[in-house]
């Protein structure tokens, strides 16, 4: 079982509803909801989002699932990315793998849920999996080291498919699953401001706890946010304003004189 979290901040004027609705239909295609958890962090969005949520519920009774299986929380204001997936963190059971979801993606795959958990399985030194989106920079063939990865063909017993991961530093964190165990040494996520670096944090967070980050890279998705608005003008001036203190940040964490671990 796995808990996939995502936060949602739509607005009249950010337009972003049409994407939490291809978002959440791409989920409902190919996500096994019988065995999985979906939990909706919602940051005080419009109206039109919040009937989203009444057609989800619909759906979840239709099908007969669980609603056990199902968490819309409201938050009733926008307490930025972090916060709001922690709340849906608070949630995971032992053992369990959980997924950090933006509402602007489009999985093409089903079953990419169980497969991001098979690989981790394989591979428990992984913590953080992600989905590659196909504006990134990392490959094997970079002549960046900071964008050079390297492609690792996890263990394998006869009889199972083989999985090949792409191993690099940075996970972009469209779709990222969290290995339970990292988790459990990390704690939530962190980030100073309302927007930005709560998934760069994590990922030096992840290294440092001794963990590799990967890419699970044959699973085909689009991030469907077109970018060129107010709303994408206003994520870079919210993230620009704390680069500095990221910097300083995880200059501590390297150092060990910040701890790691954030509380949920």
């Amino acid at each position: 079982m796995a808990l996939i979290v995502m936060a949602a901040h739509d607005t009249a004027d950010n337009g972003r509803t049409k994407y939490t609705d291809r978002t959440i239909e791409s989920l409902l295609r190919t996500v096994d909801f019988d065995r999985h958890r979906l939990f909706i962090s919602d940051n005080g969005s419009c109206e039109d989002t919040q009937r989203l949520y009444e057609k989800l519920v619909t759906y979840w009774t239709l099908n007969k699932y669980d609603f056990g299986h199902l968490t819309i929380h409201r938050n009733g204001e926008n307490l930025g990315t972090a916060k709001a997936v922690n709340i849906g963190l608070k949630t995971r059971k032992d053992g369990e793998y959980c997924i950090k979801m933006d509402n602007d993606v489009v999985i093409h795959q089903r079953g990419w849920v169980d497969e991001l958990e098979e690989a981790i399985e394989r591979e428990p030194a992984i913590g953080i999996l992600g989905l590659k989106r196909k504006d990134l920079w990392q490959w094997p063939g970079h002549p960046d080291k900071q964008y050079k990865s390297h492609l690792v063909m996890l263990p394998h017993k006869p009889g199972e498919r083989w999985i090949i991961v792409e191993i690099t530093k940075d996970i972009m964190g469209t779709c990222t699953m969290f290995n339970h165990l990292l988790l459990d040494k990390v704690g939530g996520l962190y980030q100073p401001s309302l927007y930005g670096y709560d998934d760069v944090l994590m990922c030096y967070r992840s290294n440092i706890a001794g963990f590799l980050n990967a890419f699970l890279t044959h699973i085909h998705i689009d991030h469907i946010d077109e970018g060129q608005n107010e709303y994408g003008k206003w994520k870079e001036r919210e993230s620009g304003k704390v680069t500095q203190e990221i910097i300083a940040l995880v200059d501590e964490y390297i150092a060990g004189i910040k701890s790691i671990y954030h509380e949920l």
